[in-house]
């Protein structure tokens, strides 16, 4: 595994992100918290390119809890039948919906503990939530994340809750709020999985990865 990079070096590193990308957005699609939790549930084993395809009409007519349950289980499976284990992220919505309504007043809960209280709400997706919607500085940690974490000393960990303790021990107190967003945006686009672009990567001078390799 490699080293925790030092505290100068990820000042450095952040401050290029922020320079390059000021405000970095998430992909998905939208409009509320409620739909924010739903869109980020069906993003499992699924592209937000095709999570936002299927949502699309779908939030026009269900941007609630209590529309999501009047639509019903059949109509929403037809909705996002494009997407990967549908069917089950179909009971998933109706049932987050049932809870929403019955335990936390219809309203989505801004606590990690309480998020992920919701059926095919997780760790990952209860910090989205917190992140994007409540603007908490929680860390969902992606493969993109985990890789780019441990390839490079930013956040390295054996698992992907390492990783998020070692985001926010480490990485400066004024970069936590979009941390997760550059390092997701850094993996999907410079540092990929099997062929990292470091000949355009603006952090290479602090990359434990080229150093390894070069």
């Amino acid at each position: 595994m490699t080293s925790q990079l030092t505290y100068p070096a990820l000042k450095q590193i952040f401050a290029r992100f922020a320079e390059a990308e000021p405000h970095p957005q998430g992909e998905l699609h939208y409009t509320n918290a409620f739909t924010l939790v739903v869109a980020v549930a069906l993003s499992a084993q699924a592209t937000d390119i095709g999570v936002n395809r299927a949502t699309a009409k779908l939030f026009q007519i269900a941007d609630s809890p209590e529309k999501m349950l009047a639509l019903g289980e059949e109509a929403l499976t037809q909705h996002i039948k494009t997407i990967g284990l549908f069917r089950n992220k179909a009971k998933n919505v109706i049932k987050l919906s049932r809870l929403l309504i019955d335990d936390f007043g219809g309203e989505v809960p801004s606590s990690r503990a309480a998020l992920t209280t919701l059926p095919g709400v997780g760790r990952k997706t209860a910090n989205v939530v917190l992140n994007m919607w409540f603007h908490h500085p929680a860390q969902a940690v992606d493969t993109h994340i985990f890789r780019v974490g441990n390839r490079t000393g930013i956040a390295p960990g054996k698992d992907e809750t390492a990783v998020e303790r070692a985001i926010e021990d480490n990485i400066p107190a004024e970069y936590q709020q979009h941390a997760h967003h550059w390092l997701i945006l850094h993996g999907r686009y410079i540092c990929t999985a099997r062929i990292p672009k470091c000949g355009i990567c603006p952090i290479r001078a602090w990359c434990q990865y080229e150093e390894k390799t070069a």
